[in-house]
């Protein structure tokens, strides 16, 4: 079997959170513009992003035809994350003032990550897709540790502005109820069950 992962920001940690489930894999990058996606639903919001970058991969790889005839199947992993505060939905910051008021935000309360995973079987077209949810409480985040993160350039990467494996907000996380591996940007068990279902 082969295996492609789509690459966005979180690919370091989707990378790790394969190879401690045992896959070896090649990344591809999908180029798709997320902000012309739009959902209301959270959940919605990511499967659509997830499925956006599958059928663009799919296509940049020459479309499924191309893998009808292999001997093994290949499966196509994709994914997003999003944060949801108060009930809004969080992107990527798009200025200095939103990053330090989603990160305020977080300060002493905590947010919700949705994360979405789509396998599909490039072989036989079969397709699974889902989302996972987890919450995550934040003691209080000081003054100067905001700034520092503000003034990091992955803030403005990830959704919410906020990667928990940062060194700067780690010590401040209070408690993940969850997977971690979904706050990281791959639920791992239901990435497992869709494997095992697409095969």
């Amino acid at each position: 079997m082969g295996m492609v992962v789509e690459r966005g920001f979180k690919w370091m940690a989707r990378k790790k959170i394969l190879g401690e489930m045992g896959y070896d894999f090649t990344i591809v990058t999908a180029d798709i513009d997320e902000k012309a996606i739009r959902r209301d639903n959270p959940q919605d919001l990511v499967v659509a992003l997830a499925q956006a970058k599958a059928d663009e991969i799919i296509s940049k790889l020459g479309g499924q035809s191309q893998f009808a005839q292999d001997p093994l199947p290949t499966l196509l992993i994709t994914a997003d994350t999003v944060i949801v505060y108060k009930g809004v939905i969080r992107e990527k910051p798009i200025s200095k003032e939103e990053a330090r008021q989603f990160i305020k935000g977080y300060s002493g309360s905590h947010g919700s990550v949705v994360g979405s995973v789509i396998v599909s079987n490039l072989k036989t077209g079969v397709q699974r897709a889902g989302w996972d949810k987890a919450e995550v409480y934040f003691h209080e985040i000081p003054a100067k540790v905001i700034d520092d993160l503000i003034d990091d350039s992955i803030t403005f990467k990830v959704a919410g502005g906020l990667t928990l494996e940062h060194p700067l907000i780690s010590p401040f996380i209070d408690t993940v109820v969850g997977g971690v591996d979904t706050v990281m940007g791959l639920p791992k068990e239901l990435t497992e069950k869709f494997i095992t279902d697409a095969l």
